[in-house]
């Protein structure tokens, strides 16, 4: 159980991500997100900020940084309501641009 509001917020954005996400990616995600994941949680967040910072390579992207930021997220709670935010910026920019995509 959340242990605070902002908690229980981005674990219902989670919940709302992993939902929309096709199932290859969710159930890692859906993993990751339980309470006794936790120490795979963290090692993962890192080695995703690491591969990040290295976006220049083949393989590795910038889209690891934020990634490993909104897991750890999990463990550090002023990072908890920014990325809440964060995620939920995401969905509406997502949900406009494909109706606008889907209309035309």
């Amino acid at each position: 159980m959340p242990h605070n509001p902002d908690q229980a917020r981005l674990d219902r954005c989670f919940a709302r991500l992993e939902r929309d996400l096709p199932g290859w990616a969710a159930r890692p995600l859906s993993w990751l997100r339980r309470p006794d994941g936790r120490w795979l949680r963290i090692p993962v967040a890192l080695l995703l900020i690491a591969g990040g910072c290295l976006w220049f390579l083949p393989v590795l992207g910038f889209w690891m940084l934020p990634l490993g930021i909104a897991l750890l997220a999990f463990e550090i709670r002023p990072l908890q309501k920014p990325v809440c935010r964060l995620i939920i910026w995401g969905e509406r920019k997502w949900r406009r641009w494909r109706r606008k995509h889907q209309a035309g």
